[in-house]
């Protein structure tokens, strides 16, 4: 039994040397370096190029380097039926939070702004809000969005949630369903997306839904681009119906150079850093999951195929 790091980043060295740092006895290859296909039997991946997974004969799981696991569920050479595991990890969480506060805070005292008014050399002070004057809904209440929930709610944030399930989160009124959806929306004056992707939220952030949102409304994607039709994004900004958005993830990664996104002047962009996997925090849950298969344990922080989270 061995593992296979497949991603294609430039951070596979990295990984290495972390994995064996805590772990030197563990039996690891790079997939872009000669190893025994047959001898694999956990793949860790993140992004990995589709089709990869199907040329080990004997691979019984595959682990995301990160929350992510929606590149893994479409690849559809992995073999059927074996775990997905992805990770869970306190770091990542508050890594997360922070980015999600920075981007709330800076919209409500026009920072954004400012540094567009710099550029031109132009002094006006402008009206700003409070932290009382807002609702800020979150899309997808699992580990990152609840961490993300508690975070706001302490600074004095009125937070609401929607989640496609009932769910119940202390400090935070939860909707679920489609049923429910619409009146969410019409709540939130700045709403943020910590959905997974899957088949029923990709494209979620459209039209149709953004437009339920209060006039002026900030938008904060942080989960994946998928759930973004981006072509419908600058006509909301330019209308008023949005005030904003900051994006730190898109269909297309890195962002194409002639995308319009970039030129916009109410969009944010940052290069998919919202929440980075600490190698020396996450090593020892997959050197663990490593060690429980092997012993035919069951994995730690494994998904429901059927729900793709």
């Amino acid at each position: 039994m061995a593992i296979v790091l497949i991603r294609q980043d430039g951070k596979l060295d990295l990984w290495k040397r972390a994995l064996l740092d805590q772990f030197p006895a563990l039996p690891l290859y790079l997939y872009n370096e000669p190893h025994p296909k047959d001898e694999i039997s956990m793949a860790i991946v993140w992004k990995h190029p589709q089709g990869s997974l199907g040329q080990y004969p004997n691979l019984q799981s595959v682990a995301s380097f990160g929350a992510g696991v929606d590149f893994i569920i479409e690849d559809h050479s992995r073999p059927t039926g074996i775990p997905i595991t992805r990770v869970v990890d306190d770091a990542l969480a508050d890594d997360m939070a922070e980015y999600v506060l920075t981007a709330v805070l800076g919209h409500l005292k026009n920072m954004d702004q400012y540094a567009r008014d710099k550029q031109t050399t132009k002094w006006k002070p402008r009206p700003y809000s409070r932290i009382v004057d807002h609702t800020v809904g979150i899309m997808g209440l699992g580990t990152l969005g609840t961490h993300v929930g508690k975070a706001l709610i302490k600074l004095g944030f009125r937070v609401i949630g929607w989640s496609r399930h009932p769910k119940t989160q202390p400090g935070i009124e939860v909707y679920h369903g489609a049923a429910q959806q619409k009146d969410f929306l019409n709540r939130t004056s700045i709403l943020i997306c910590l959905l997974p992707l899957t088949s029923e939220t990709k494209g979620i952030l459209n039209k149709s839904n953004l437009s339920h949102l209060q006039q002026g409304a900030y938008l904060i994607n942080v989960a994946r681009g998928g759930h973004l039709v981006e072509e419908e994004l600058v006509p909301l900004l330019d209308s008023g119906q949005l005030s904003g958005a900051c994006l730190d993830v898109f269909q297309q990664e890195p962002l194409p150079e002639k995308h319009p996104f970039w030129k916009h002047p109410l969009i944010k962009i940052t290069p998919h850093v919202a929440s980075v996997s600490d190698p020396k925090s996450v090593v020892p849950q997959l050197a663990e999951n490593f060690r429980r298969l092997q012993n035919d344990e069951p994995l730690l922080n494994q998904i429901d195929l059927d729900l793709g989270y």
